[in-house]
């Protein structure tokens, strides 16, 4: 099992998609390191696992506690650390938060949500040798609410420029998030580093999902996001089923007491 790297991963653009997916625990990273090229240790932890509205409210020191776990738990997949809300104002404060972040979780990379307005925060982080992963399109951390990107001109011209800028900036690869599927194609061609789509269609070099979205477990079903599999009625019942035995006093059954 070799270790993805991020020379390799340049190598994929125009060639093999690159297949993402998010992991916030051990248990989730270890299957996902089986197959992934990338596993993003995502912000949308604080929706998924805390029951947070937006991830503004994410914590540093939460992220870090969760990365590590990942980290931990991975062999083969490049590790990418989400930068929370707030943490990457200006280059100086970005460069102390993810060469913390870097330290203390062992991660490959760090995660930037912004265009053109973060440029100069890219560039300052990748001369220190912190590899960065940009994200464009929709922005979770700042967007009001979830609208697709890209549906007339000023847009489009909009996030061209700051896919050109982030292409210009030395990150590695890009998360484009929510456009439409012209403007994914149009970027994906205009730029040589990698795009990773989620909601921006097959035209992308790669593709990341939310891991609880695509099994069904956290309840958000936008119409990018397939579920194959629904957790949530399969633990529904196992729940049932449990609650059932007790009560009934079935269980403990004998195969599960000590003598």
């Amino acid at each position: 099992m070799q270790k993805i790297t991020i020379k390799k991963l340049l190598k994929k653009k125009y060639k093999s998609p690159i297949v993402c997916l998010t992991a916030y625990t051990s248990n989730i990273a270890k299957i996902a390191d089986k197959y992934c090229d990338l596993i993003l240790v995502g912000d949308s932890l604080g929706m998924v696992l805390y029951g947070m509205k937006t991830t503004r409210d994410v914590k540093i020191d939460t992220m870090i506690l969760h990365a590590k776990a990942v980290k931990e738990a991975t062999k083969k997949s490049l590790v990418v650390f989400d930068m929370p809300y707030k943490t990457y104002t200006n280059k100086t404060l970005a460069y102390k938060n993810a060469r913390r972040a870097i330290k203390l979780t062992n991660c490959d990379a760090v995660k930037l949500e912004g265009g053109k307005e973060i440029i100069n925060i890219i560039k300052f982080l990748v001369k220190k040798k912190i590899p960065v992963l940009a994200h464009i399109g929709l922005l979770p951390q700042t967007s009001d609410g979830f609208k697709v990107k890209g549906k007339n001109t000023i847009e489009e011209k909009k996030i061209l420029k700051d896919a050109t800028g982030i292409g210009n900036s030395g990150a590695f690869a890009v998360i484009v998030e929510c456009v439409v599927e012209n403007l994914a194609k149009k970027i994906t061609r205009k730029i040589s580093i990698p795009t990773i789509g989620i909601g921006a269609s097959k035209y992308c070099d790669g593709q990341i999902l939310v891991t609880e979205d695509m099994l069904g477990l956290s309840g958000f079903a936008p119409k990018f996001v397939k579920q194959y599999a629904n957790l949530n009625k399969l633990i529904e019942k196992s729940v049932k089923k449990y609650v059932k035995d007790v009560k009934m006093k079935r269980f403990p059954f004998s195969k599960n007491v000590y003598k």
